[in-house]
């Protein structure tokens, strides 16, 4: 798939491979959040304010090369870490040795 879409089916199509390739991409960087949940001791260390700021900084700046509008790519990277930090708070409110869902 090549080209500019010639049809609103055409891009519809594009989006869901698209939207298919980024579940994977975040299934992937789950793995890696639930790793470093492990070596995190307390919920300031999960939510890592600083830490959050700079993924966000380097997105906008990936965005503005790569042709994205900066401020969508804040939008969904706070989003994104959003929903991360509240996976990996309960991460730590789970008892020892109870398995991820």
């Amino acid at each position: 798939m090549t080209g500019a879409p010639k049809t609103l089916t055409e891009v519809r199509a594009r989006i869901d491979a698209l939207d298919a390739e980024l579940v994977g991409l975040l299934a992937a960087r789950q793995s890696l959040v639930r790793a470093a949940a492990a070596f995190k001791t307390d919920s300031r260390a999960v939510r890592a304010p600083g830490r959050v700021e700079q993924v966000v900084a380097a997105a906008r700046e990936r965005a503005v090369a790569a042709g994205l509008a900066p401020e969508v790519a804040e939008a969904v990277w706070r989003a994104m870490i959003g929903a991360f930090i509240e996976l990996e708070l309960g991460e730590h409110a789970r008892p020892a040795g109870d398995a991820p869902a």
